[in-house]
């Protein structure tokens, strides 16, 4: 009886051993601000991104992505919790995610890993700024309080971009007399890094968080140097692209100050797009390093790797600068995962360079990294798993992908199109298949009354508020700010709007 007893044990610890040995070990990497202006996702034909063209060859592509938000804070407060802004009430970056009652209750993607027996350490922005959350991780790069490195600012700043009335003062460009190891960015890989080349005794979950592209645009010289500024190409325009836009987003387009106005005035619309390119490449080679440390470990076979950007940007389409729209361009954003075998659900691992067409979103990361590493979940989650996308990357899933900007103004992505409703009534419908650059609203064309109804009906009709417990202080860059439909049409919010116009 001893002897079957001391069998079994044995039998167990050796299964529970193997049962861990294939755990497999998270790398998961965010980019700031970066839109559809990288090889993988082919927004743009002059940016140099080598290191995530490498990548989009040995992983699968997610190129039909899109945000939840086009804000850091909400963005990454969702995604990070996976509950939708129109289900938890985060819906900018004027709110602290922490104070937020359903996010505050909820279990984060890091903390739950982390209550599953992984080791987990993170490092740059992967949470909006100071909003760090302690419970998420063991370690924290450079600490609990401090989540980004400090960069180098120039002592002339801004070099530039002369201010204007409400600009976001960091607003500005230049190449900086630094080597790439002085930069922040840099300090945070070599962190993770760090990790990579440690023995851990458990499965880990590592966050790297790359600050660049997100404002200033200072980045070592030889980025700039990739972009000679007679060879920079302005986006495509429609003069009068923004004739057929009701007032909200046309408001949208001003938010903040008028930047298109106040950069062509300038004659610097060039220079700013050769700013953000080097920006992009910097970040490419950053994320190029880390890999490549990856590789170098003896964790490279056991490592489920995400790569994915909070939302995009625009930089004079539709003469709007900035995030902060429903845009096309402003709410897809990169994503793309490669996963080893022996993985939990994935056996045979991710295939290489597959890409994905079906509509997915940020809410996905987080039900899809569970079931990857075989972690059960017994709360509610707004996103779909993409193991089966992974599986089968050629299977079409159809499904409406919603992203919300503020309190009222609602995004749904459907097959090839893309349905807009403002906080004022007013509404966009476009066939991105056919005007990729959305400059024909065919929201008022009796044709397409059926599409819109349908498209409409998958807007929220009860959204969560906005707990004002969770408020910041507002900035001037985040005038006019909107909390609900009741403030749109207040007196308050006319007041706001008076003094940004005067």
């Amino acid at each position: 009886m001893n002897r079957t007893l001391c069998l079994l044990f044995i039998l167990f610890s050796i299964s529970c051993n193997e049962s861990h040995h294939h755990k497999p070990n998270i790398l998961f990497i965010s980019i700031d601000d970066m839109n559809d202006w990288t090889t993988p996702l082919g927004g743009n034909n002059q940016v140099i991104t080598p290191n995530l063209e490498d990548f989009r060859k040995k992983s699968v592509n997610f190129s039909k992505n899109y945000c939840t938000s086009p804000g850091c804070n909400p963005s990454r407060a969702t995604m990070m919790t996976g509950l939708h802004t129109f289900n938890s009430g985060m819906y900018s970056n004027y709110q602290d995610w922490r104070k937020v009652p359903k996010l505050s209750e909820a279990t984060t993607l890091p903390e739950l890993f982390k209550q599953n027996g992984y080791f987990t350490a993170g490092a740059g922005k992967i949470y909006h700024y100071s909003q760090i959350h302690p419970d998420s991780w063991n370690e924290y790069y450079p600490s609990q309080k401090q989540n980004m490195p400090k960069n180098y600012i120039p002592e002339n700043a801004p070099v530039n971009m002369e201010p204007f009335k409400y600009m976001y003062s960091a607003f500005d460009w230049s190449g900086i007399p630094i080597e790439d190891e002085e930069t922040g960015d840099y300090k945070s890989v070599e962190y993770i890094s760090s990790l990579l080349k440690k023995d851990h005794n458990k499965p880990f979950f590592l966050a790297c968080g790359i600050y660049r592209p997100h404002l200033p645009w200072y980045v070592p010289q030889k980025y700039f140097d990739l972009y000679p500024i007679d060879e920079i190409q302005l986006p495509e325009i429609l003069e009068n692209d923004t004739s057929d836009l009701g007032d909200r987003a046309k408001e949208l387009i001003s938010r903040g100050g008028n930047y298109h106005k106040n950069i062509t005035d300038q004659g610097k619309w060039k220079e700013a797009i050769r700013g953000y390119l080097a920006s992009i490449s910097y970040a490419d080679a950053m994320i190029g390093k880390l890999l490549e440390n990856l590789e170098k470990s003896k964790y490279a076979d056991n490592t489920i790797v995400v790569i994915w950007s909070d939302h995009g940007w625009q930089l004079g389409e539709k003469k709007h600068w900035r995030k902060f729209s429903l845009w096309e361009n402003v709410i897809r954003t990169l994503l793309m995962i490669k996963v080893p075998e022996n993985s939990s659900s994935l056996i045979a691992g991710s295939s290489d360079g597959e890409t994905v067409y079906s509509l997915t979103s940020l809410l996905d990361i987080y039900p899809t990294l569970l079931e990857l590493a075989g972690i059960k979940n017994h709360k509610q989650l707004d996103g779909n798993s993409l193991v089966p996308l992974l599986k089968e990357p050629k299977r079409f899933i159809e499904r409406p992908v919603i992203t919300t900007y503020d309190f009222a103004d609602y995004s749904v992505r459907w097959g090839d199109w893309h349905y807009i409703n403002y906080v004022d009534g007013n509404q966009e419908l476009y066939n991105i298949k056919d005007d990729k650059e959305e400059w024909y609203n065919l929201s008022n064309e009796d044709t397409y009354y059926d599409t819109l109804l349908f498209l409409k009906n998958f807007i929220p009709l009860d959204p969560t508020p906005l707990p004002k417990e969770s408020l910041l202080e507002l900035m001037e860059h985040h005038i006019p700010p909107v909390i609900s439909r009741e403030y749109y049409f207040s007196d308050e919010r006319k007041n706001w709007l008076e003094r940004f116009k005067n």
